[in-house]
């Protein structure tokens, strides 16, 4: 099944969007891929203008805890950046909930973050519970638990509600473990990720791809070149999503498989 797109518009997107996505004229931020029915995982790719809040997702007990049926564990393969851009990603150094609180209400989490350049091919796993932030100028495709739920920390001074309280509950307020981010080699088909939520792998050349999570359903990610199941086909900035054992042709480009 070819998954349906959804341009989502947000304050801090893009009137220009890059290809091979159509620009529409709106800030679009988000693209999502959706289908009929609720799906566990979700894709999407982010496009920024400008900073996003400084905050965190809770894990799944937390969640439900809170009265939401899931957490969110995310990751993030980064398909361009502009010089200089940088994600935040856990702190600098491990703090109390106190100090969290208090760097929160006073600016200065702006200066505990670990702010890290980025480029083209990185790929960053974002676990619940870690406090992050996406800088401007990035284009990124992000696959993730098909869950919403998050707490803002600190927004900038902008207008918007914050979640202190169930932020700092949920937050593991210290640095980024740095084996969870790498530079995927394009000529180097590798699992990026395998976790309890989700595994998502890297395919080289696409004639590798049928055999990746083949008896599990599968969210198709082309990079380059064109990939098809049965009627449907979908290129670069498109998504299939694939029933067990459904056959998946490619045309040798590359791309992500998740599961």
């Amino acid at each position: 099944m070819k998954l349906t797109r959804e341009f989502i518009e947000k304050p801090w997107g893009r009137t220009q969007l890059p290809p091979p996505f159509p620009s529409p004229g709106e800030k679009i931020g988000e693209v999502w891929f959706t289908s009929p029915d609720p799906q566990p995982l979700l894709v999407k790719y982010l496009f920024t203008s400008e900073r996003l809040s400084i905050q965190v997702h809770p894990n799944d007990e937390q969640a439900r805890e809170r009265g939401v049926a899931n957490g969110k564990t995310e990751c993030w393969y980064i398909l361009d950046a502009e010089p200089g851009a940088t994600l935040g990603l856990g702190l600098t150094r491990e703090v109390d909930t106190q100090e969290l609180r208090a760097s929160a209400l006073d600016g200065s989490i702006e200066q505990l973050i670990d702010w890290r350049p980025v480029t083209a091919g990185d790929f960053l796993f974002v676990p619940a519970g870690t406090i992050h932030a996406v800088g401007a100028g990035i284009s990124l495709l992000e696959f993730q638990q098909n869950e919403g739920v998050t707490y803002r920390l600190y927004d900038y001074g902008r207008p918007r509600e914050l979640h202190l309280d169930d932020g700092i509950a949920v937050a593991r307020p210290m640095p980024y473990p740095e084996h969870l981010a790498h530079q995927v080699d394009p000529s180097n088909t590798r699992v990026l990720v395998q976790d309890p939520h989700f595994s998502l792998v890297h395919v080289a050349e696409g004639n590798e791809a049928p055999r990746v999570f083949a008896t599990r359903r599968r969210w198709v990610m082309p990079l380059e070149g064109l990939v098809r199941a049965g009627t449907d086909e979908a290129g670069p900035g498109e998504c299939l999503l694939l029933e067990p054992d459904e056959l998946l042709e490619t045309d040798g480009g590359r791309l992500l498989i998740g599961a």
